[in-house]
Order: C-alpha cells, then structure tokens, then sequence
C-alpha cells in the first residue's frame, strides 16, 4: 500500500479476544466475524488497489445494536469504519487493522412509503435501485441513480453524496434527502430533518450528506420520491472530435436547456460498452453524447428539435433519437456498464472523479490525452458531462512493476489539472483515502483545520473512520497548533498522512 494509514494501536490488537466477545454479547448470532478467511470480504471496498483486513467485522441490524457498538468502541478507544455495500470508488470504506469494520448490510428494510408527502423512509442498507422499484407501481421513482445503482445502498450514498446519469437536472443525493438518524461515536441517538423539505435550524443535513462516515453512523434515511415524466427520449449523438463533444455540451445548457440526462463518453469507452451490451453505439465517431429530455410531450418533442439544430451546429457527424422506451434504455444500457465493461479490455483501471466548469471540457480533456502520452498509459473517458463531472478510466497492469504508481500519479495530474481549471477534486466519489493528500491543492491549512473543528463536534476522540478525507490528523485538542514558519515545518521527521 502506497498510501500511508494511522500506526495500529498494539494495546487494542493485544485486546483483541476481549473485544470479539464484548462484541459477540451486543449482536449475537451470526453477527461478529473475526476469522482470517471469512473477513476477507471486507478487505477492500471499490478502490481495489488498497487492501486491508480489519480487526473484525460487526453486522448489527437494529440502531439500538449500532448505538451500543459505537458506545463500547468509544470508551474502550477504538476505532470503528462504517460500511455499506462496499462499492465506494475513493476508499471510504477501506478497514483498519485495528479497527471494527461496522457493516450496514443487514438494515435492508423499507420502513414507510408516503405518496402523499413523496417520500420514503428507508433503512442504509437498501440499494439505490429497490428504492424506484418499490414505488414504480404508483408512477414514482428516486432521480439519484448512480452507475452502480443495482448494488450501492442508499446510506452509501448519503455518505458520499453520490450523483448518477440524471443528477443533471433533478440533483445529487444532497438534492434529494430530507432527513435520517444518526448514531454518533457516543453512542447517541439523532434525528435530523423529517419529511419537510425546509426545517428550523441549521442545515444539519447538508453536513452530514457527504460526510464519509467521519460524523455518525445512519441508520435511517428519508428521501424525496418524483412522479415518472410523462414523456422521456432520448439521443445519441456522435462526433468526430472530442473536443467538438465538449462544445456541444456547453451550447446546450448555455442554450436554456437542462436535460434530464447528459453523457459523454470517448473513443476506448464507446467501443467497450458496445462490446459489452451492443447498445448500437457508432463505432467510426471520437466521441458520443447521450441526452435524455423529458416533461410533457409537446415540450420534449420541441426541445428534440432544438438540441438536434445545436448538435449539427456543433458538427456532429451521426445522430440518433429513441422511439420507444426500449430504445431509451438501450441507450444508456452501454453508458451504465461501462465501468465494467472497460473491466474487459484492461486488466485494471483507476477510476478517476473530478468536476470541472462546463466550459472547460475541451481543455480538461486535451489535458488529459497530453497526460495520457506523458505516462504511456491508455485512458477511457466517461464523464457526467452535463454537470463538468469526469470520469477518466486510467487502464493499467498491476502485474507489471511500477504501473500501478504511474497509474495514481496520472489520476493526481488529472485531478490537479480540474482544480486550476476552476473545479473540484471530487463530483460523487468522495475523497477518501484516494485524494486525500491532494486536499491541500484545493484547500489552505485554515479552510483544513476548520473543516477538523466539525468534525471535532461530532467525533472528538477522532475514532470513526480515521485516516480518511484529512491530510494530516490532528487530535481534536491539538487542532491547529502545529505552526509552519518561514515554510519549514516543525519535526519534519514525525510522520504525516
């Protein structure tokens, strides 16, 4: 492992046989794993490249069960890494070898579907997709739906704020949560927001979405459901430059036009995904677009015609328009496998996340073909290119010496390259353990430190989910006394993450 972690604490391991059996009187049963064999499920989440087994492995299925975890950890200063169905692509949920891996699987109940107020109360473990299925019979659906949507769970999702293809114009997870309860390291039990879109206080739900399991453990989620549009088409539109790709996107939304849908993908990445799911995807193009415009018929049919005119302004060379729904989904078939699908042309690959200006597309993505060529590595491009969220497939061998670090130094570039174009280092994936010691390209050791005194609040003894998303771990009762001067740091020689 490349990336440094916080030091085991030998006194915990040496506890080890005395923590399994404190653990064993919480959740009882089949609910504590500690075998070798058995744990090395949990060894990874869907950042592959790190790997570490944890102390042990606790699947509790009640919040009651969760809060008297967190409160024994608390006192007998452990550490703890919530998880839920592991398919974080930063390293969220990545364990510690001296620490409990706490897993939400177990929380798979739909606990209350409101029609008349549009929601539904949902336990973490349900997946994203079961949420749309379970409501598609009264014409209503849930808009977040990431590209792993048949298996990322929904309190996976509020801790990494996770987009997907139709992000565009109905929101991300932020968008589209209204409240949860939350376990804190404490043992306490919360309730934050409700039902109601707008709540008296501060706007604790906006802290705590995206949090990556730093703040509390959720255990109850309620989002907002929307009734199914009446019409939803969509095209496929090819072009012969990337960078004319680019353009397109931006003449759309600079046009009015928010589709409810925009995705690009790249020469490598259209070939995979036609392999994959023969969607019909142009071979002979350099880039294509998928965009879904959806509303009342008259208003789709009009909007069809304007993104048609743009498009062919643009250059493009193929164009195509769904004319049944099967037809739609067919379409965004190949766009939703092709992270698994480039799985089938590279032996390995970083998939990268970062979100630039709409208007900086053409640059980000000559940057990365320069970058490309500096590495001697290939690269599949996918990008949620309506809201500046890319995804670069960064194709490499880790069988091969060096590559996988060429790989990561690659994927660093790129997310370097985002920030100076005036974005960000994350759009959906979160940071992680993957960008963590990048912060500091987009964060000053003031924006950092106030960032810790949150989480301070929440998880003084700074135990849930440790060595995640900060650079460098204070303790909360050091926060910010470390004093650079004249650039040089004291105790350079002390290790820092």
């Amino acid at each position: 492992m490349s990336i440094m972690m916080p030091a085991a604490d030998q006194a915990v391991l040496a506890r080890r046989t005395e923590i399994v059996a404190a653990l064993r009187a919480i959740v009882p049963g089949e609910g504590v794993i500690d075998s070798a064999a058995e744990m090395l499920a949990y060894e990874s989440d869907g950042l592959t490249a790190y790997r570490q087994p944890p102390m042990v492995v606790v699947l509790p299925d009640t919040s009651e069960q969760v809060a008297k975890v967190l409160k024994y950890c608390h006192g007998q200063g452990i550490k703890v890494v919530p998880r839920g169905s592991g398919t974080s692509l930063s390293g969220g949920a990545l364990p510690l070898a001296d620490g409990v891996l706490l897993g939400l699987g177990k929380f798979k109940r739909i606990r209350e579907i409101d029609f008349d107020n549009r929601v539904v109360v949902t336990e973490p473990g349900v997946t994203n997709l079961a949420i749309s299925q379970a409501v598609a019979h009264a014409g209503f659906y849930y808009a977040p739906d990431p590209s792993s949507q048949i298996a990322c769970s929904i309190g996976g999702n509020v801790a990494e704020n996770s987009g997907g293809v139709h992000c565009l114009k109905y929101g991300m997870t932020t968008n589209n949560v209204l409240g949860c309860e939350i376990v804190l390291m404490s043992g306490e039990i919360l309730r934050i927001g409700g039902k109601s879109a707008e709540n008296a206080g501060y706007d604790l739900m906006g802290i705590i979405t995206g949090s990556e399991g730093l703040l509390g453990v959720i255990t109850e989620i309620t989002v907002r459901i929307l009734q199914k549009p009446e019409t939803a088409r969509a095209l496929m539109v090819g072009f012969a430059e990337v960078e004319a790709a680019g353009e397109c996107v931006a003449a759309i939304i600079g046009a009015g036009i928010i589709p409810g849908g925009m995705e690009m993908m790249d020469k490598p990445a259209i070939h995979a995904a036609e392999a994959f799911v023969h969607a019909g995807y142009p071979l002979d193009v350099e880039a294509l677009l998928i965009i879904e415009l959806d509303g009342p018929q008259i208003e789709v049919d009009e909007l069809i015609t304007r993104v048609e005119t743009i498009a062919k302004g643009c250059g493009s060379v193929t164009l195509q328009i769904s004319n049944s729904e099967a037809e739609r989904n067919l379409f965004w078939a190949g766009r939703k496998a092709a992270f698994p699908a480039v799985g089938r042309i590279s032996p390995d690959y970083l998939c990268m996340d970062g979100t630039i200006p709409r208007g900086a597309l053409p640059k980000a993505l000559a940057r990365i073909r320069e970058l490309s060529e500096k590495y001697g590595l290939g690269v599949a491009n996918v990008f949620h290119a309506g809201d500046g969220n890319l995804h670069p497939l960064i194709l490499y061998d880790a069988n091969k010496p060096g590559e996988i670090e060429k790989a990561e130094a690659f994927g660093a570039d790129i997310l370097r390259c985002c920030v100076e174009l005036g974005g960000v280092l994350t759009g959906e994936h979160g940071v992680g353990i993957e960008k963590r010691d990048l912060m500091p390209e987009m964060f000053t050791e003031i924006d950092l430190n106030q960032q810790q005194r949150l989480k301070c609040a929440f998880d003084a003894e700074g135990l849930l989910n440790p060595g995640k998303v900060f650079p460098t771990l204070h303790r909360c009762a050091e926060l910010g006394r470390v004093h650079v001067h004249a650039g040089k740091l004291a105790f350079p020689d002390i290790p820092r993450f």
